[in-house]
């Protein structure tokens, strides 16, 4: 759901359509462009009423006032028709094609360029598929971890009750001081606000996801199985090399280095002549019409010879973007491969803590069962309950914490191989889910039980 309508990934379909578009226009620079212009003109201006008669194949003697001629006495007399002429209407139309024939390597440089940015938006809008995929499993095993802390707050809300009810029976015996009974009371308190929070937890993670799926917050989603993320195939050594070649955000950043030099090649093309061919056809007539023709072809060639530097500043900032680009990707890539060890080691770190979390988790109920009853006998003291019990939570909360370190740390591993997709996710067994744990956490006897 979230692949086709997340408005981020939207976005990064709609830098494809403007590239593809880049590519079609940089393509249809080598074709003619062709312009038809009509217009219409009335004047009695006596430059441009002469001139609209000659374009309309209408020009007479008596335009340069043969009718006032009289012999070589009248040569000094200004000819009325040709200084003072009537109000005189042209209609125009002209239809003109221009065809580059050299541009020093503009057009080629934009062909590249374009094609270039085209890939590269293709490559971000992989990534953002990418990172779609792992925001929604980051809010989806968020969910699944705040419901095993809320398992870790009930128990530790039992064992809290459990205690304020031993206390104040202990209390109504003699055995122990009100202050005791007041401790107890604020730990129950405190359990019930971690309860709480988890609770937030929950709904801050269920928000998420909401967004991440591109639906309005009050929409009801019901979750399907917990899900785990698998290693990839190989070894870390390998998976480096995979990821320069496949990590779509490192191919990205490849293919805006291309681009950055087809704009290099863009800007030099000013340092070269522009040839260019036309061919045209005009037509002119006193009333609506197509009366007079005529016809034009020529080329032209455009060299910039002096602009004080202007177009060498610009290779040269066209140059320094691509050295820009180029240290970007280096550096990219060289933390990618940081990436990759890092997230394997938290992973395979994660996955061994698991044992030794649950044994915390046993060692802890046990050692809380043994201070409880020690209390419950005279011998021990409230502090000491408190104390296990506290150890019992964290080691529970670590627990939780673990699994779903182990599901981000394969996430990002699968991320920075450009390798995370639906493929790499499975729905797992009882005994591995975030979901699971909060159910053993469930079944966690009290702090009087005797096995975890």
């Amino acid at each position: 759901m979230a692949l086709r309508q997340n408005p981020d990934l939207l976005s990064a379909q709609a830098q494809i359509a403007q590239a593809r578009a880049g590519v079609s226009q940089a393509e249809a620079g080598r074709l003619p462009k062709i312009t038809a212009t009509v217009g219409v003109a009335r004047t009695n201006d006596a430059l441009s009423a002469f001139g609209m008669k000659l374009s309309q194949r209408q020009a007479t003697f008596n335009d340069f006032g043969a009718n006032q001629f009289s012999g070589p006495a009248s040569l000094g007399v200004a000819p009325t028709n040709l200084n003072e002429p009537v109000w005189t209407n042209n209609f125009s139309t002209r239809l003109e094609a221009q065809l580059p024939l050299y541009t020093g390597g503009k057009l080629q440089g934009y062909r590249q360029q374009a094609r270039a940015l085209l890939l590269a938006a293709q490559s971000g809008d992989a990534a953002a598929r990418q990172h779609i995929v792992a925001r929604v499993l980051q809010a989806y095993d968020g969910v699944y971890t705040a419901r095993a802390f809320q398992g870790v707050a009930a128990k530790a809300v039992e064992a809290a009750q459990s205690q304020v009810t031993t206390v104040d029976s202990l209390l109504k015996q003699g055995v122990v001081i009100p202050s005791d009974l007041l401790s107890a009371q604020v730990r129950l308190e405190d359990a019930k606000l971690q309860q709480e929070q988890a609770g937030n937890l929950e709904a801050q993670a269920m928000d998420a996801l909401h967004v991440a799926m591109g639906l309005p917050l009050s929409e009801n989603v019901e979750l399907g199985p917990p899900v785990q993320v698998s290693l990839p195939a190989g070894s870390p050594q390998g998976w480096i090399g995979q990821a320069l070649d496949s990590n779509p955000q490192i191919q990205a950043l490849r293919q805006q280095l291309q681009a950055a030099s087809g704009q290099v090649e863009v800007a030099r093309s000013e340092l070269y002549p522009q040839v260019g061919a036309l061919a045209r056809v005009d037509t002119a007539d006193p009333s609506v019409g197509f009366r007079a023709h005529s016809y034009t072809i020529g080329a032209q060639l455009t060299w910039t010879v002096f602009d004080g530097g202007v177009v060498r500043q610009g290779v040269d900032q066209a140059v320094a973007k691509r050295l820009e680009l180029q240290a970007r990707l280096q550096s990219a890539e060289n933390q990618l491969g940081m990436q990759i060890q890092d997230s394997y080691r938290k992973a395979q770190e994660a996955q061994n803590q698991i044992k030794t979390r649950e044994l915390a988790v046993q060692q802890s109920a046990e050692a809380a069962r043994i201070v409880s009853k020690r209390y419950a006998n005279g011998i021990g003291t409230l502090v000491e309950v408190q104390r296990a019990q506290a150890q019992l939570d964290k080691a529970r909360a670590d627990l939780v914490l673990a699994r779903n370190r182990i599901n981000m740390q394969r996430a990002a591993l699968r991320l920075a191989l450009g390798q995370l997709t639906l493929d790499g996710l499975q729905p797992v067994v009882a005994s591995a889910t975030a979901a699971d744990a909060a159910s053993a956490m469930q079944a966690q006897p009290t702090s009087t039980s005797a096995h975890p």
